[in-house]
């Protein structure tokens, strides 16, 4: 019972020391521009709060359907590394080694700069693509290769008897994948791809070097705006790590508590 018990505390106790520092932070900051006219640090912060929720569900917003569109671009590599056929799985594996292998900022310039301002449709109307939709394309390319992987070992850890079994009751591999390969593979994946989804959504604020209006690149533009004094550093960017961290911190405890419960051979 102690490692339990250790567990549950140590769960609990991360929140309240995160929110702990953002006190502590808070009231240094009141207490460097109580003699000042000026306005402090914590009440110039929750002026400019909306704002960087603004940003911050942007940055939500591209995590959700870069993790969508990794998803599903990755299942397909995936079923593509797979593939007994030379000439598809080939293809599959440098794609995937590619982009698992390569900076993600590297990706994002590449993705920028590469990727039109504006698209040309068949009638002559021109569209524009903003640049947040570019940024999750770019996000898309490295989680993509990495579930690709995740089916790729997934399907890899069933045993081999499985395969000889239903070959034996004449399943076509179709079937075997589909009927009972596959729902193994899901309980086994979904603990690293919600790891994944929680990197990717760590990472969105990168966004911010390109432009994107995003949790980053509005508390940046807040400070400035507010007089870029020294001591909104603390408090401005304190709270922009509790808002990722209220985020992120669940989906880890749901993220370990799965792997418990899906552990192989339980």
């Amino acid at each position: 019972m102690t490692p339990n018990w250790t567990v549950s505390r140590l769960t609990w106790r991360a929140p309240v020391l995160a929110a702990g520092l953002c006190v502590l932070a808070t009231l240094a900051a009141m207490a460097q521009d109580g003699s000042t006219g000026r306005p402090s640090a914590l009440a110039t912060l929750i002026t400019w709060v909306p704002f960087i929720l603004k940003g911050f569900g942007l940055n939500l917003v591209m995590s959700v359907l870069a993790m969508a569109l990794a998803t599903v671009s990755g299942v397909i590599l995936g079923f593509m590394q797979i593939s007994p056929v030379t000439l598809i799985r080939l293809p599959a594996k440098l794609v995937t080694n590619l982009f698992r292998n390569s900076p993600w900022l590297v990706i994002l310039f590449a993705i920028m700069f590469l990727v039109p301002f504006q698209i040309t449709l068949p009638g002559g109307d021109k569209v524009m693509v903003p640049d947040w939709l570019k940024a999750t394309f770019g996000f898309s390319l490295p989680v993509m290769a990495n579930v690709s992987e995740i089916l790729r070992g997934a399907v890899a850890s069933i045993p081999s008897g499985q395969w000889e079994s239903a070959e034996s009751l004449a399943f076509t591999r179709g079937q075997t994948l589909r009927h009972i390969i596959l729902p193994q593979c899901i309980r086994r994946m979904l603990p690293p791809w919600m790891n994944w989804y929680a990197l990717l959504t760590l990472m969105t604020p990168m966004a911010a070097i390109l432009g994107v209006n995003e949790a980053l690149g509005n508390t940046q533009a807040a400070m400035e705006a507010a007089g870029s004094r020294p001591e909104f550093l603390i408090p401005f960017y304190l709270f922009l790590m509790t808002i990722f961290f209220v985020v992120i911190y669940p989906i880890s405890i749901c993220t370990r508590r799965l792997e418990k419960r899906f552990a192989t051979g339980s």
